[in-house]
């Protein structure tokens, strides 16, 4: 009995010191989600101003069009997947991943058809071990990446769609919709639609004067839209990131003062145990005397 109370009292401070460190995490995580929250925030205003000049130019009264606002027939389709480098974020990559072998598996009929741009270790790992064609990879993102980390990654999946390498471009990753809630989304991300590029203030309606001309200033500013775009959907990303681990480390800070608690109670009734055990010892030998 002595050997059990020993053994319980090693698992509760194996459980405290598991407690400890979850509750760490869970503040550090909540303290990089704010951060995350305000530069996502801060990134919406620059997509927003470009999106404006974009529609001014592609639905003005000039009619000046590109390949990116054309759809044509698909071939052979881009995604651009968006995970994390680390784990313990509860569903964050495996959601989205079952997501994206769902979409896959309904779209597509072979490999061929397809070719895949990932962000993010866990993805990797996860896409490359199922032989998928993983055609580019960023990992060892910081917690707050800039755009220069994954600059050379969008800008090259933009340029395969308009060196028509594929006929549109996906991109996978997890919407932040608020502190408890991250949601898997796929949003086609080229060619942009009419609906993509909906006038959403006055400000599209401003007459600009461009300068060479409209047709070359549309043909500079699209890939940095989308470019852009790309850079905005990571950073939600990074965003829903931290929201999962600080409740997935939340529920495991729970998890282990439940534990606690139902230790300390085995504990307090084995030692309950002994001491009847030995009262009922002494007792018997006091009657044997």
């Amino acid at each position: 009995m002595a050997q059990s109370m020993r053994d319980i009292k090693r698992r509760i401070r194996s459980v405290e010191n598991t407690k400890k460190i979850t509750k760490a995490m869970e503040l550090v995580a909540a303290a990089n989600l704010r951060r995350a929250q305000d530069k996502a925030q801060a990134s919406r205003p620059y997509a927003d101003k470009m999106r404006d000049v974009i529609v001014n130019l592609a639905q003005g009264t000039t009619g000046v069009k590109h390949p990116m606002l054309v759809s044509r027939p698909v071939k052979k389709t881009g995604y651009l997947v968006i995970t994390s480098d680390r784990g313990l974020a509860g569903g964050y990559n495996g959601n989205l991943l079952r997501m994206l072998l769902q979409n896959l598996k309904k779209r597509h009929q072979s490999s061929d058809e397809y070719a895949i741009f990932v962000i993010g270790r866990k993805g990797r790992d996860f896409l490359k071990k199922r032989k998928l064609p993983v055609i580019g990879e960023v990992t060892g993102l910081p917690d707050f990446p800039e755009f220069a980390h994954i600059g050379e990654i969008a800008k090259q999946a933009v340029q395969f769609y308009e060196e028509e390498k594929f006929d549109e471009l996906y991109i996978v990753y997890n919407q932040f919709i608020n502190p408890v809630v991250q949601r898997p989304v796929e949003k086609r991300l080229l060619p942009l639609t009419s609906e993509d590029l909906q006038e959403t203030s006055a400000a599209a309606r401003t007459v600009y004067e461009y300068e060479p001309s409209q047709e070359e200033v549309l043909a500079a500013i699209l890939p940095r839209y989308a470019e852009t775009l790309i850079y905005s959907a990571l950073l939600d990303g990074k965003a829903s990131e931290f929201a999962a681990r600080m409740n997935a480390m939340k529920n495991a800070t729970d998890n282990a003062t439940e534990m606690i608690e139902n230790l300390v109670l085995q504990f307090n009734r084995a030692r309950q145990a002994a001491i009847t055990q030995e009262i009922a010892e002494i007792v018997g030998g006091a009657a044997a005397l």
